[in-house]
């Protein structure tokens, strides 16, 4: 079986390893001559609206699917009637841009924070007079790891901001006082079968993600997987999908979607029955989904920017360590390490020596 993936980035490189054992081999399509999945299948180099290339998957591959929402929706309309899409070409619409993002969510009852198109600078005074200071001011696309937004704080940031930002599509969401950050990972296979994973606790620091923690029976675990049923029913899913959340009291807000494997799901690669990149393998295939059930108490700590001594991290006990094959830079992800433990302790322990390797 072959597996065409749009993009080569860590996910993509992943999602290849997963599927591996299965006999899949990937055939990826990334504009970058170095992108880190090229060690793991067969790469094409060229962008994601090639059309000789997108020719050339859709001839080869059994199925294709992508590993982040930049991809152009334009190239999966392109491919999908000569060869299965998976997830649809709906859902990345939606998740490509956070205004139909959220509008979704309203359709679906699925509480969110406050939110308002921007276009102009009217706009943006009007929707900061109607939902208050702090704000966040959004592009509509191509946001990721905390990219194209702003904090509005004062009046007096307004204009900075948006000439900042101006030029396309803006949203305006309101500050959300949360006590803290959750997701959850589901996926659906192509009957319809659908699975969680355990809730993942996450932190960020200056939007990207540096920790994950599962949380078995967590309190708002049922209200989190409805809201991500209603997603998965609405577009006709097939795949992971992740469900970023603010928690507000005992009441969930979801920020955005992600129709792909997700960075808050990492810690399944040792720490579940099936992880989130073979289950989603499984799903695009039509193959039976694995157990999402966690193993143990489990976390993930993102190496960003550079990665620490390999033999410092592995000494961390129950540790196992991924290294993504990516040129460092700074606000890169470059690997990612899962812990796991008997119990809450000893991964709390486990963590900390993690994060002091990390620098955050």
């Amino acid at each position: 079986m072959i597996v065409g993936i749009i993009g080569g980035g860590q996910l993509a490189r992943m999602l290849a390893l997963a599927g591996h054992p299965l006999g899949v081999r990937c055939l990826f399509l990334d504009p970058a001559p170095d992108a880190c999945a090229r060690s793991v299948g067969t790469l094409l180099i060229g962008h994601y609206d090639n059309p000789r290339f997108l020719d050339r998957i859709a001839t080869e591959a059994d199925v294709v699917t992508y590993e982040f929402e930049n991809v152009p929706a334009s190239s999966l309309k392109y491919l999908a009637p000569r060869i299965a899409v998976r997830p649809g070409v709906e859902a990345i619409e939606v998740a490509r841009d956070r205004w139909h993002e959220k509008q979704l969510f309203a359709e679906l009852g699925i509480p969110t924070p406050p939110f308002a198109a921007v276009d102009t600078f009217e706009d943006l005074e009007a929707a900061v007079a109607t939902m208050g200071l702090p704000a966040v001011l959004k592009t509509r696309t191509l946001g990721y790891d905390g990219k194209g937004q702003r904090v509005l704080r004062a009046a007096s940031d307004l204009a900075a901001a948006f000439a900042l930002l101006s030029g396309v599509p803006l949203i305006l969401e309101g500050w959300v006082p949360f006590v803290r950050e959750v997701s959850v990972i589901a996926v659906r296979g192509l009957q319809g079968e659908t699975r969680f994973y355990p809730l993942s606790e996450n932190i960020h620091q200056g939007g990207v993600l540096v920790q994950s923690m599962s949380r078995d029976r967590d309190p708002v675990t049922a209200m989190a997987q409805d809201y991500a049923q209603r997603l998965l029913g609405r577009l006709h899913y097939v795949g992971v999908l992740a469900l970023e959340l603010f928690q507000v009291g005992d009441q969930l807000l979801a920020n955005e979607m992600a129709p792909r494997v997700h960075n808050s799901g990492h810690w399944t690669i040792e720490g579940a029955q099936t992880s989130q990149f073979e289950n989603h393998m499984r799903a695009i295939l039509g193959l039976p989904l694995g157990s999402t059930e966690a193993l143990a108490h489990t976390a993930m700590v993102n190496f960003v920017g550079h990665l620490p001594d390999p033999s410092k991290v592995l000494s961390v006990p129950g540790t196992h360590l991924h290294v993504y094959d990516k040129n460092p830079r700074p606000g890169r992800k470059l690997g990612h390490a899962t812990v796991r433990a008997d119990d809450a302790d000893s991964l709390s322990q486990a963590l900390g020596q993690l994060r002091s390797l990390s620098h955050c």
